[in-house]
């Protein structure tokens, strides 16, 4: 076991402390304010504090561990062997940062708690974050630190043991319009033929009477093609549905189309399906619940995952609902139109409530990329110049790679082939 000495133990502190050594590096981990027991103690250890307390294995803290509650922190960015860090540790220090508490400002989102300007969907804006603006956005930071530290530890501590968790692909499909013209009502269906006649849309007026001709000709209607890409290549897959009511953002088939609620369950047959929260649902507690409940009680399953509309993540208040609404997982954590790691890491993480200084029990799972970020490209090779340094870069650290699509894109027209992308995609990544 791995021992570390510090002057308080504080909630931050054991939080961060179990993430790194148990979650991401797999190490077996106590901790000490007895000076005694720590000099006792005759395997790896280390001592977390101001000042060492005799030859150990040394890291200066930083005080954001030992505080509460949200300040203004400045943030000078230095450079560990090539790789971006921050919180300076000084000479004496065995690595040039605390890494302990560099990893807990970026796993907190402490920086979405500091006042900033929301987009126009009350969103935090990528610019906004540190990881934009010092250019390791593309980088899982969180997760190469660790693993740059275990090998210093091992250096130090040869018999140091570690059981590294695997690699993983998740592809998750996002539902929140399952079909463009099919299902749609008699009245939705006229004013959408009117308003396409009057802005003279002549191909989407074409597509519309062909679907009205046949159901299956509605572009968004994949979900056979989906599934079968998915069965070739068996990695983690997974269908959020939205399940709401009409509303001004959410504008899915109703809920009560029995040929709609049909599909989600022969999907559910075949794959993980779980809710694709409303954006009423994101600030109205009850209006979430009710979709929660709603879904388990079509498919007959419990539904403990959850993605939020627009990836829009508000902190504390989303997560706090999350959690009063008995979800289990999210999967939200990710930028729409930016390739890369909102939270800078790969590895699920567990909320912590700043305001409170807790723990909370759901975990995030963040994406690493989201198909609207793949608008600009033209070509394939293009999008896997970019995907593959991340791949390569998760490979290394044994993290998750998450990718979000969306059904609307997958049957949209585009200099990319969304289907063959997707395909691609999996069979590229899924092992």
């Amino acid at each position: 076991m791995l021992l570390i000495y510090t002057h308080k133990i504080t909630i931050r502190f054991s939080y961060i402390m179990k993430h790194i050594f148990t979650r991401i590096l797999g190490v077996e981990v106590g901790f000490t304010t007895k000076v005694e027991d720590f000099i006792k103690h005759t395997g790896p250890k280390i001592t977390y504090t101001k000042q060492p307390l005799q030859n150990e294995f040394f890291i200066r803290s930083n005080d954001l561990l030992f505080e509460q509650g949200i300040n203004d922190i400045y943030i000078k960015m230095g450079q560990w062997e090539g790789v971006p860090c921050f919180f300076e540790a000084g000479e004496r220090s065995n690595i040039p940062f605390d890494i302990f508490s560099a990893s807990f400002y970026l796993l907190s989102r402490y920086e979405e708690y500091l006042p900033h300007v929301k987009d126009d969907l009350g969103r935090f804006p990528p610019s906004t974050s540190l990881a934009h603006q010092e250019n390791f956005l593309d980088q899982p930071l969180v997760d190469i630190w660790a693993n740059k530290f275990l090998k210093v530890l091992q250096e130090r501590f040869p018999k140091l043991i570690n059981k590294p968790k695997k690699y993983s692909f998740i592809s998750i499909v996002n539902v929140t319009s399952s079909h463009c013209y099919a299902l749609r009502g008699f009245s939705r269906s006229l004013a959408g033929f009117f308003l396409d006649l009057g802005k003279f849309k002549i191909s989407r007026l074409a597509k519309r009477i062909s679907v009205w001709i046949n159901p299956k000709n509605d572009p968004y209607d994949n979900f056979d093609q989906v599934l079968k890409i998915n069965k070739v290549y068996p990695s983690k897959s997974m269908f959020f549905f939205q399940f709401a009511d009409y509303s001004e953002h959410d504008k899915n088939v109703s809920i009560y189309k029995n040929k709609f609620r049909y599909l989600i369950k022969s999907v559910a047959d075949y794959s993980y399906v779980s809710l694709s929260a409303s954006m009423a649902a994101s600030h109205d507690l009850d209006v979430l619940k009710t979709e929660k409940k709603r879904l388990s009680n079509l498919i007959n399953r419990p539904i403990k995952y959850v993605r939020m509309r627009y990836n829009r993540v508000s902190f504390p208040s989303t997560y706090r609902n999350l959690i009063a609404a008995e979800f289990t997982d999210d999967y939200t954590m990710g930028y729409t139109h930016h390739m890369g790691f909102r939270a800078s890491t790969c590895t699920p993480f567990y909320f912590y409530d700043l305001n409170l200084e807790v723990q909370q029990s759901i975990k995030i799972h963040p994406f690493v990329v989201c198909d609207y970020a793949l608008l600009g490209y033209k070509k394939q090779d293009e999008v896997f110049q970019k995907l593959d340094t991340i791949y390569e870069r998760i490979k290394k650290v044994n993290g998750e790679f998450t990718v979000v699509f969306s059904n609307e894109l997958l049957g949209s027209k585009h200099k990319l082939n969304w289907l063959k992308l997707y395909e691609a995609i999996q069979k590229r990544y899924y092992v």
